[in-house]
């Protein structure tokens, strides 16, 4: 175990150049004044993790003595990127309710609202008005704005395979490594937990003693999505959400339908509908689970669900919800996935069902 501590310390700090050490804040921001729960969260950089950002409760200890210690997220982001900011204001709330998440990717501050602004002005579901975080439409693109965007992205598609076309045989000495096409993996959800769990032993680390490691969920979005169903079969997970994503037959990131049967904990799928992308593969997910407790939540929001709203939108509502029932017992929470009528009541346009409880 000691071994595998060090190793995984080793591969959060070999990047940074540093000797293996207690963590160390470099860099923090504060989005949405810290989330509307009762702890306020803020989003920091590592300087013994470079390759990982972590979202928490602003002040550790008082939360801990409050709440008690605290879950844990790991998270995986949509494209199977090395950047979380799409997800930086539900991962924010989510931790301003008492969680630590730690996501792939390094830290940055990158302009959220110009990220979704480019990224709902093509990508929305009919009919969907996009309200941004800071109260800002998104309109639909004329015809002629779309054209222009769909010949902007083939001669980026184009540019980027003159790029990786093979060197001429004079010039192959010379030519540079190629990039993969994934820049993550799988098992950084993992790397990213035995930094924490080595953190949490630490005397000295600020993380000393504050997480609950017996609690710990896998999350991912979309390609992030495969990449949590690819280690969910790890003993030190207990709840897996699945946002906007479903392997169906496909192999991604390790994980295949195959992967299902080793299922062992309780698993929440967040689906757009019919118009997310992710749509039949989570389906067939879902009618695939035979013995583990799944609920699968259709709304009409799209493969980009509210992550781009205040606070998150209504998928950190029922991301939060999730994770109070399943990681720190509160039996109350499970009304939105177990009872129709309430459900129903709180988001009118929203598909659940459940199976195997």
């Amino acid at each position: 175990m000691k071994k595998k501590l060090l190793l995984a310390t080793l591969a959060c700090s070999m990047l940074a150049g540093t000797q293996i050490s207690q963590a160390q804040t470099i860099k923090s921001q504060i989005v949405e004044n810290g989330g509307t729960g009762a702890y306020k969260a803020e989003v920091v950089a590592d300087s013994t993790c470079p390759r990982f950002t972590i979202y928490r409760p602003q002040d550790l200890k008082a939360t801990v003595q409050a709440e008690g210690k605290l879950p844990v997220i790991l998270y995986a982001n949509g494209g199977c990127a090395n950047n979380n900011v799409e997800m930086r204001y539900l991962l924010s709330e989510v931790a301003s309710h008492g969680y630590v998440a730690i996501a792939i990717g390094p830290y940055d501050e990158e302009d959220f609202i110009a990220h979704w602004r480019r990224t709902m002005g093509f990508m929305r579901p009919k009919g969907k008005k996009v309200i941004l975080a800071n109260g800002e439409e998104v309109k639909a693109p004329s015809p002629e704005e779309m054209q222009a965007q769909m010949e902007e992205m083939r001669k980026q598609m184009e540019a980027g395979k003159k790029k990786d076309a093979p060197q001429k045989k004079e010039n192959k000495k010379d030519a540079p490594m190629p990039f993969p096409t994934a820049s993550t993996y799988p098992r950084m959800l993992l790397e990213a937990l035995d930094w924490l769990t080595d953190q949490n032993a630490n005397p000295a680390s600020e993380y000393y003693h504050t997480l609950d490691l017996n609690e710990v969920s896998a999350m991912g979005q979309s390609c992030g999505g495969a990449q949590a169903l690819a280690v969910a079969h790890d003993p030190r997970i207990k709840t897996c959400v699945i946002l906007n994503s479903g392997i169906g037959d496909m192999t991604m990131q390790g994980a295949t339908k195959e992967t299902l049967n080793s299922l062992h904990t309780p698993m929440l799928y967040l689906i757009g509908g019919p118009e997310d992308v992710a749509y039949p593969n989570a389906q067939k997910d879902f009618e695939r689970i035979e013995d583990m407790p799944v609920v699968m939540i259709n709304t009409l929001d799209g493969h980009s669900g509210t992550y781009y709203e205040k606070s998150g939108g209504s998928y950190a509502v029922a991301v939060q919800k999730w994770l109070d029932w399943q990681l720190k017992g509160k039996v109350g929470q499970s009304a939105l996935f177990l009872d129709p009528e309430y459900g129903k009541t709180m988001f009118p346009d929203w598909t659940i069902v459940n199976k195997n409880f």
